[in-house]
């Protein structure tokens, strides 16, 4: 692979390159290149350089405040984060998934695929679309939802509408668009009323056409180009998911499934209570992000990534009809139907798995548990809860352990951005080498380097949360804006100066 572009050899005297920051992704982060006189790629890194103590202001509060306090790590993807919680308190009062009263399940996975839909609309037409529509070196203005709208208005609206129903799904359930509630200890803490059913059913029938319309049209943009989108980015890797009992493709709740980059299942439908036994994670001086991988394959093989690819990936089929048949003909169009590696193809996964979330919207408005208002069960208390959920990017983990006093005494989360941050830097370093060695770097060719990272929809905010011994750059600026000093404190709390990075 790239990982000898991690760090250059000998760094002293190179030409540093910063993308900074990242556009069009959630969050903060910047790439650097190191190059040689000959502008030859020597080093290439994604910094993520925001840091968020979740995982350390959160202990000491009661469990119960956890749903709602753990959704304001992200605006995008909050109900995520709240389900991945709910699941885990849920242990905490004695519930197991399966005990769950059904109205309670159903609501939350109505929640669930609303999430799914808006955040995939709002990457795949917000954020990614103007690459594919305007390609990857098209003028800055070209790069947002605002010139989509001007030039291709039908794909930019309904990239907007189906944003907004998947919107209208969340706060129909939870009471807000953005960080609202809904999850408690047990269940949920009410049903949909009928003229609430009612008002989503109206619309349902156009998100389905659109949303076929979306696979149709990321179809045809990567095809469009097959050899250049098939290698573009393209990393050979390990892929981790959730499956249910039955391999279908599962964003609620299942057992972990991984395969290795020949499409062998190295584990299958393991109990997420136990992801300690199979995950670890490593801590580099260089970013605020942690790199995890399967402890079985060690550091250097055992980098895996999550999200859409690997879903569709992982699973053996899909549970609802036009999805299922979009992901065969997705497995059969490209390069290995056994094992899809291009990740370019995120964007054609991502709409995928949008359109099973609005066949399975329209399958659970037509169910009548909606309305139960059996929705709490009430089990005996422990001390340990773990919930693990597919969040738009991929598997999200939330565990918890509390004291005498209901009070949280210690926290981890891995995060879905996190786990594929080996993936996206891989990425970087595939397009660096092979694309951006030896040329003249022009803005609109640096792009290239942003448009392998948004592949991944990063959500760069959610995955810097752990306290632990952070590097720290200072830089000393004159009026004019040239930096005059930089000083670096290293992870082993090292002191240097200068323009390492």
């Amino acid at each position: 692979m790239y990982e000898h572009l991690e760090t250059a050899a000998n760094p002293a005297g190179l030409k540093r390159v910063a993308v900074d920051p990242v556009s069009r992704v959630e969050g903060h982060g910047k790439v650097t290149l190191l190059l040689d006189d000959r502008n030859r790629v020597q080093q290439a890194r994604l910094h993520i350089v925001e840091f968020r103590g979740f995982e350390k202001f959160i202990q000491g509060r009661p469990y119960w405040e956890l749903p709602v306090l753990v959704q304001r790590l992200c605006g995008i993807c909050p109900v995520s984060h709240h389900l991945a919680a709910a699941k885990a308190i849920d242990q905490l009062v004695g519930i197991d998934p399966a005990d769950l009263p059904p109205a309670a399940d159903k609501l939350r996975r109505l929640l669930h695929f609303g999430q799914v839909l808006q955040s995939h609309a709002l990457h795949f037409f917000y954020l990614s679309s103007p690459d594919l529509l305007f390609g990857f070196d098209s003028e800055i203005g070209q790069r947002s939802i605002v010139a989509v709208l001007a030039d291709h208005p039908e794909i930019g609206l309904q990239g907007v509408k189906l944003r907004k129903y998947g919107q209208e799904v969340i706060r129909l359930v939870s009471g807000k668009r953005v960080h609202g509630t809904g999850a408690i200890p047990g269940g949920m803490n009410k049903a949909l009323s009928r003229e609430e059913r009612d008002y989503l059913l109206q619309d349902i029938g156009q998100i389905m056409a659109w949303a076929q319309a979306a696979v149709a049209l990321v179809k045809r943009l990567h095809s469009a180009n097959r050899p250049f989108n098939d290698q573009f980015a393209t990393i050979r890797s390990n892929y981790l998911s959730l499956v249910n009992a039955d391999g279908a493709l599962e964003l609620y709740h299942g057992g972990i499934r991984a395969k290795n980059a020949d499409g062998a299942t190295l584990f299958d439908h393991y109990d997420y209570c136990d992801y300690q036994d199979l995950i670890r994670e490593e801590v580099r001086s260089w970013t605020y992000m942690k790199f995890p991988y399967l402890t079985a394959l060690g550091k250097a093989d055992g980098w895996y990534r999550v999200g859409p690819l690997a879903r569709v990936n992982n699973c053996d089929f899909i549970d609802t009809p036009l999805a299922e048949a979009a992901r065969v003909e997705f497995k059969q169009q490209l390069a290995d139907p056994a094992l899809v590696h291009s990740t370019l193809a995120f964007h054609w996964a991502r709409m995928i798995e949008l359109l099973h979330c609005a066949e399975s919207i329209e399958q659970l408005l037509a169910d009548p548990d909606l309305l139960s208002s059996e929705l709490v069960a009430q089990g005996s208390k422990r001390y340990e809860g773990i919930g693990v959920i597919e969040a738009p990017r991929g598997t999200l983990f939330h565990h918890y352990q509390i004291d005498d006093n209901d009070i949280v005494t210690k926290a981890n989360l891995i995060v879905s951005t996190t786990s594929n941050n080996t993936g996206m830097n891989e990425s970087v370093r595939q397009v660096a080498a092979e694309y951006l060695s030896g040329r003249e770097l022009t803005e609109p060719l640096l792009n290239q380097l942003e448009v392998a990272i948004r592949a991944y929809d990063p959500c760069l905010s959610c995955a810097t949360h752990a306290v632990g011994k952070m590097p720290l750059q200072v830089e000393l600026v004159d009026a004019a804006g040239q930096v005059v000093d930089r000083l670096l404190r290293h992870s082993n709390g090292e002191f240097a100066r200068g323009d390492a990075v």
